[in-house]
């Protein structure tokens, strides 16, 4: 109370009094404590954890599963449970989807009969996650005793014991490592994941997270009568990711990246946005998943907020004077109909990948950002050679352009990932190196023929409305 109540002179007369009473000494003596504290609490204050990223391996399956649109088709007919009023709308969005004719699906849609059992679906999981973490595991040398963390997320495929289980029971992992097993959190988890393993590493020194990004198609095909819940048939395909980070300071200098920026936004309390991809039974009690026509209009609110962030802490202050300029200019001479000024965030990155999602995703986003066709590029051709492999799609796109040889050390990559609830998470790296193409690099043998022409025609999106 004494100190709250001094003034500026009281204090100067305070400093400066030949004799102090006892209360002056009380209120002197608390001055220094405080300064004190103030001074050990700076000292001790430790920066946050670096987070590196030692390295990653995106699951390529058999040449065995590899499809065709016009034999997914085929073999969807053949399975006899879409009309052929449904199985032509499927044509129309495949041909329009971005899809090459090499994609992966799950042996349960390659078999005569359409059928899956859950003994389908903990396969397709298997040969993907082990595959994956057997090459990542051999590549980096580190022991399954020194990983601490392990982050799975796999959004529709959910059982008992879980993936995270399942992982430490094959691999061994030590018993007090630390677990978690997210699921339902659409194609924007492997970034959510990547955020929750920095702040875990924020707490856990000297120590590695591991995390598998995948999920399951097998049991998942919708095999109804409503259209709004095909496209997941369309666009989904076989794949999967395992990436190791590290705070290990050791790490530093052989690891490919550092972590910069994990951000993350949700505007799931919208009903809107929280509806927009929704799974549920149809009027026959088929479980599917609905994508509906706000989709789009879901996404670009999402995703708005989260490049708003982004931007204030990558883009020049330069860039963001303009943008900041042009919108106090158009909300206060409306009459004068000045356009926008769209920041140039490519020039703030040097490799801007976002989830793969979706061919109409993909062009509005092109559109509103201003970005070339060689800025997409990765993208583009992770869509038209793997689809969409929900949240490892943005793993097969940083494969790409390390196989193309473009990164080099120094370079800044910017991944964004969009999906359901509605949810989208951005992560910032700076390359620690010049990185090479290496033998388990998905796109190895095959890297020299991309890019190719993709089909810009504008993919029809006639699902039905929210209700």
């Amino acid at each position: 109370m004494i100190i709250m109540n001094l003034e500026l002179k009281d204090l100067l007369e305070l400093l400066t009094h030949p004799t102090l009473n006892s209360h002056t000494e009380v209120t002197y003596l608390a001055l220094l404590v405080c300064l004190f504290l103030l001074l050990c609490f700076v000292m001790n204050k430790k920066p946050p954890c670096k987070v590196y990223l030692i390295d990653f391996v995106c699951y390529k399956p058999p040449a065995s599963q590899k499809s065709s649109k016009e034999f997914f088709i085929k073999q969807t007919r053949q399975h006899g449970y879409l009309t052929e009023d449904l199985l032509d709308f499927m044509k129309s969005i495949m041909d329009r989807s971005g899809l090459g004719d090499s994609t992966y699906v799950s042996e349960a849609v390659l078999r005569e009969s359409y059928k899956p059992v859950m003994k389908d679906a903990r396969r397709e999981v298997e040969m993907t996650i082990f595959g994956s973490l057997d090459m990542l595991l051999r590549n980096t040398g580190v022991g399954t005793d020194k990983i601490g963390i392990l982050i799975v997320n796999c959004s529709i495929y959910n059982t008992v014991a879980s993936l995270s289980s399942m992982i430490v029971n094959r691999y061994k992992f030590r018993e007090n490592i630390i677990t978690y097993n997210l699921v339902g959190m659409g194609c924007s988890a492997g970034l959510l994941a990547t955020g929750l393993a920095k702040q875990l590493l924020q707490v856990h020194h000297n120590s590695y997270a591991l995390i598998v990004s995948t999920e399951s198609i097998a049991e998942n095909c919708y095999v109804g009568k409503d259209r709004s819940k095909i496209l997941i048939n369309c666009c989904f395909r076989a794949g999967g990711a395992a990436i190791l980070l590290s705070n290990r300071p050791s790490d530093h200098k052989t690891s490919k990246y550092e972590l910069l920026h994990a951000i993350h936004d949700n505007t799931s309390s919208s009903d809107r946005s929280y509806n927009s991809i929704y799974q549920e039974e149809d009027n026959a009690g088929i479980i599917g998943i609905n994508v509906n026509r706000d989709l789009l209009a879901a996404a670009i609110a999402t995703i708005k907020p989260n490049l708003i962030t982004v931007g204030h802490l990558i883009l020049p202050i330069t860039e963001i004077i303009a943008y900041q300029a042009t919108y106090i200019a158009r909300k206060l001479l409306p009459l004068l109909k000045i356009k926008q000024y769209i920041p140039k965030y490519s020039d703030a990155v040097d490799h801007f990948l976002p989830h793969v999602g979706g061919k109409p995703v993909l062009d509005d986003l092109q559109k509103t950002l201003g970005l070339s066709d060689e800025v997409m590029e990765a993208s583009r051709m992770t869509l038209y050679r793997y689809g969409n492999t929900s949240s490892s799609s943005i793993w097969y796109e940083l494969a790409y352009v390390e196989a193309k040889g473009r990164v080099k050390e120094g370079n800044k990559v910017w991944q964004i990932a969009f999906g359901s609830g509605f949810k989208c998470s951005s992560v910032i790296w700076r390359a620690m190196k010049t990185v090479n193409c290496s033998d388990d690099n998905p796109w190895t043998d095959e890297i020299p023929r991309f890019p190719v022409p993709v089909d810009r025609r504008q993919c029809p999106v006639d699902f039905a409305p929210s209700h």
